[in-house]
């Protein structure tokens, strides 16, 4: 069931689609909604239908704080597919699908099952729409990014997938399925370019043996410096082929990364913000300023190591200081920076947060969190950094309020949970709460004894007895 364009609708759709994207400029949503619903009954797989209700659905819940369902399934975008029964029944999934996004288009979870049934219902392009819509609202979310990535592959639009590879690289330089996303997105771009037959390998369309060699050492997972080497080198050559492509241009600051070129990295970032495409985008924006930082804090461990050869070397002192102070500012001015341009970063808020705390601005660290918060990814962190941020100008109530709330959220003990428990046991402590204390060092102490030194509290709370 192939996805259709508008023009292969019956004429009569046709014309109520023209009606509908002519209300969406007039501002007539709920017709917008209603006139889409009734078209993808018939024809599902009508990509350019289910764009404008989206955009309709979306202009019609902008402006307020997200809906119900988002707020209630977001903890569960951890994974690009939940669902068993989408290639069984896809249909009545879609229509479910359907049904919750028109309630609320902010809904993680329907998004999911929107994507899991037009998978099943072979509409590529709309599972990739579908997890792009994700990514809007959770864009940091590892999972489904690389199933993003892997849509936009099975859409045959291999430079899509190269825009995620690269988003999650920024997030992760070594990555490894980011990596071979990369690699695989790379060969099926080429061999898209060259119009190769799918009946026959490539290798046999390959003139030069050299070149059928390095698409496949591509496709394969490898790190060494020899390989990153090769793919920078012929990185570069597509930069030269095509100048204006700004993935090419990543591909190179990438591999310079990898090689431990962080200036270079940072260069050929900088020359891709000088392109036409480059100037508003906002990722490579991003990444730019976490290159600058990471320049910056090479630069201050390089002067830290110095000191630690010489710690009495006045000269070796200051420069080290001299770094670590640029870098704070730096982080700072750029963070706020990013902030005034896109307030909807919710985890650029956490990460400014974070950054503020450690300098001491506690009241502009809580700000931060506060709005943090609304963000699915970085939640559970934004309410154990309110805790931290009320701990430290000792309003215990409140930061034992925000650790409850956050420990509820997480049901593995991992180290993450182990520190919102081990946060909460010293709350306790502080305001004279023992018993409430040692259950929490309990809990921790029953799955890792070698947690910082729960052990000794322990031990010294037995000792008492």
């Amino acid at each position: 069931m192939p996805e259709i364009p508008v023009a292969s609708l019956d004429p009569r759709h046709q014309k109520l689609i023209e009606n509908a994207r002519v209300a969406l400029d007039r501002g007539n949503l709920d017709y917008v909604m209603e006139v889409t619903a009734q078209v993808l009954k018939t024809a599902p797989g009508c990509l350019p239908v289910r764009k404008l209700q989206r955009v309709a659905q979306v202009r019609q819940v902008r402006g307020k704080s997200g809906g119900f369902m988002a707020r209630m399934t977001s903890g569960l975008s951890s994974a690009p597919f939940m669902f068993g029964g989408g290639k069984k029944e896809p249909t009545k999934m879609m229509e479910t699908a359907e049904m919750l996004l028109a309630k609320d288009p902010n809904n993680v979870l329907a998004l999911k099952m929107l994507a899991e049934a037009a998978g099943a219902l072979g509409f590529p392009e709309t599972v990739a729409f579908a997890l792009d819509a994700v990514r809007e609202l959770d864009p940091e979310n590892r999972a489904n990014l690389l199933a993003l990535g892997e849509a936009w592959l099975a859409a045959h639009k291999p430079t899509e997938a190269l825009k995620i590879a690269d988003e999650i690289l920024r997030l992760k330089p070594t990555d490894a399925d980011a990596q071979n996303l990369m690699r695989k997105a790379s060969v099926a771009q080429t061999v898209t370019k060259h119009s190769w037959d799918q009946q026959s390998t490539y290798r046999d369309k390959l003139r030069d043996e050299d070149q059928a060699v390095s698409l496949e050492q591509e496709a394969k997972i490898v790190t060494g410096d020899e390989m990153s080497q090769r793919l920078l080198a012929e990185a570069l050559a597509r930069v030269a082929k095509e100048p204006l492509n700004i993935v090419h241009y990543r591909s190179v600051s990438q591999a310079y990364r990898q090689l431990g070129n962080l200036d270079e990295a940072l260069a050929w970032v900088r020359k891709a913000r000088q392109q036409p495409t480059g100037r508003t985008d906002a990722a490579l924006e991003k990444h730019e300023a976490e290159l600058t930082a990471a320049v910056i804090e090479k630069r201050m461990k390089v002067a830290e190591a110095a000191v630690a050869v010489a710690p009495n070397d006045p000269a070796a002192k200051a420069k080290f200081e001299g770094a670590r102070k640029e870098l704070g500012e730096y982080k700072l001015t750029e963070s706020k920076r990013y902030i005034e341009r896109y307030p909807n970063d919710y985890a650029a808020r956490y990460s400014l947060g974070t950054l503020l705390l450690e300098l001491g601005h506690i009241d502009a660290a809580i700000a931060q969190f506060q709005q943090a918060q609304k963000g699915p990814q970085v939640r559970v962190p934004s309410l154990v950094g309110l805790g931290r941020c009320f701990k430290s100008k000792k309003l215990y109530d409140l930061a034992v309020a925000q650790l409850t709330t956050a420990k509820g959220e997480l049901s593995t003990m991992d180290d993450a949970k182990k520190d919102i428990l081990y946060e909460l046991g010293s709350c306790f402590e502080m305001t004279g709460k023992p018993e409430a204390a040692i259950e929490e060092f309990k809990a921790i102490y029953s799955e890792d004894i070698g947690f910082r030194d729960v052990a000794d509290k322990i031990n010294a709370y037995y000792s008492k007895a």
